[in-house]
């Protein structure tokens, strides 16, 4: 892995004057994050040996905590996990390079914040035993199965399995689904991402104005209290829109 002294970029932002965000550059060195000029914007960046960083849990914290603080200032605009730049000047070249493009994306992004929501069952037991009882088809199945012997079950238990899944995941759209119709309306844009495992409904990002997060807000309150027997909701935000703007720099 290449060492040097080179400079680590997390974000533009609207800015001309020099800044000094702190000791909190990602790798733990407690490297000065500050920023890179031209005109009116800027890069936020800090001095880093490698050219490469793991793509880790905690070399993405460090990333996004520098984003994210950065944002309590400004309006930002994230890049891409581990853009490293081998000089000032090569920063310089993009913000001049990208210029209009940079001021047109601030712009846009101005007074909208990420909004994250994953919903998942409390207990997925219970799901799947409302599946088992409600469906007539994997009932009758399961009845097969349990009134012969176990080495006789093969086939059958595959073909359970697989119609107990198929169940479950029509189950996990339909509520995904309700949630996405109170919330989308409420926001800009929406993002949704890969739900894991059996217990994750749902997995998404709302890029929502400043003026409706509130809105929002008590809709996800509405959520919860309408759901509270079997469904869990997890809520962060406000946070960097990450889902939405995700810098790519070509050096050359």
């Amino acid at each position: 892995m290449a060492q040097g002294n080179y400079l680590y970029l997390y974000c533009i932002i609207e800015t001309g004057e020099e800044r000094n965000f702190g000791p909190i550059g990602v790798g733990g060195r407690g490297d000065m994050v500050t920023t890179i000029n031209y005109e009116d914007i800027s890069g936020v960046v800090s001095r880093t040996p490698l050219l490469k960083y793991d793509l880790n849990r905690e070399n993405l914290l460090g990333h996004q905590r520098v984003v994210e603080e950065v944002m309590k200032e400004y309006t930002v605009l994230p890049v891409r996990f581990c853009t490293v730049a081998e000089c000032a000047e090569d920063i310089r070249g993009v913000l001049r390079k990208r210029y209009a493009e940079f001021k047109k994306l601030i712009r846009e992004m101005d007074n909208k914040t990420e909004l994250g929501v994953k919903a998942l069952w409390k207990d997925i037991k219970v799901v799947f035993r409302d599946i088992a009882e409600g469906d007539p088809e994997i009932r009758r199945l399961r009845e097969k199965i349990a009134s012969k012997p176990l080495k006789q079950n093969y086939s059958e238990s595959i073909a359970l399995g697989r119609m107990v899944q198929a169940a479950l995941e029509s189950k996990k759209n339909e509520v995904a689904d309700n949630i996405l119709k109170r919330l989308k309306p409420i926001a800009l844009d929406t993002a949704i991402n890969k739900a894991h495992g059996d217990s994750m409904i749902l997995n998404s990002a709302f890029l929502v104005h400043g003026g409706r997060v509130k809105e929002f807000d008590d809709a996800i309150a509405e959520l919860e209290s309408s759901n509270n027997d079997r469904l869990g909701i997890k809520y962060v935000g406000p946070v960097a829109p990450f889902n939405f703007i995700n810098i790519v720099v070509e050096w050359r």
